[in-house]
């Protein structure tokens, strides 16, 4: 296979984890990479901004960026962070609501862009991608009424944890470890929804269990856990 035949299947199988299009058939699913354009970001760029309309959707091809919003008091709270075959904006596909978030590149990244136009005039030719996004929307409201209910019913010290277990990613070199991204206990806590005191002793039960280390600002789960 060529350079370029290696690219387009890079394209397609990034397309093909993205839930919004994960039942869409091979040809409507190449037909869609026709319409993508690549970006390139440097490092802490604002890719779409919070409280803005935008009517792009991006896939991270390479690089890391975090996704965030503003508090009260102004001040940046990490939501996410995202990974080399992620997606977001992909709501702005759906309506012209204005963003809900920001979201910044961590290093110099390669994003792979879908306008609104394109999609629209893809939903009108395939009655697949129109059911897709249907069922896509159904999830959402799923994924929302359950982060209502960890909120709710979960302590502090699990969602912590399940926090960790969504976003280590393994060490380089193979030693099997999971390690975080840089983090304070403040952003922490932004993301879990709870105080800054709350999620340093939540820290600190975690140590104590053997659950988790610390590495400088990165944390990190062991495999023999």
């Amino acid at each position: 296979m060529n350079t370029a035949g290696l690219v387009r299947k890079e394209v397609l199988n990034s397309l093909r984890v993205i839930p919004l299009f994960s039942r869409v058939s091979e040809g409507d699913l190449e037909e869609l990479g026709t319409h993508l354009i690549e970006r390139r970001f440097p490092k802490n760029a604002t890719v779409v901004e919070e409280g803005l309309t935008g009517d792009y959707m991006y896939v991270i091809r390479s690089g890391r960026a975090k996704v965030t919003k503003a508090s009260e008091d102004g001040r940046e709270k990490i939501m996410n962070f995202l990974e080399a075959g992620a997606f977001f904006g992909d709501m702005a596909l759906l309506g012209d609501e204005p963003r809900s978030a920001s979201v910044k590149t961590l290093e110099e990244s390669v994003l792979l862009a879908l306008s609104r136009r394109d999609f629209i005039e893809l939903l009108r030719q395939s009655p697949d991608l129109a059911l897709s996004v249907i069922e896509e929307l159904a999830n959402r409201l799923r994924e929302t009424n359950e982060q209502a209910r960890s909120l709710s019913f979960q302590g502090v010290e699990e969602r912590t944890r399940n926090l960790f277990e969504r976003i280590a990613r393994p060490e380089e070199g193979g030693s099997g470890r999971l390690l975080t991204p840089v983090l304070t206990h403040q952003q922490i806590a932004d993301m879990v929804g709870t105080s800054r005191e709350t999620v340093t002793r939540s820290i600190k039960q975690l140590k104590a269990s053997g659950w988790l280390s610390q590495e400088g600002k990165r944390y990190v789960i062991p495999t023999d856990r």
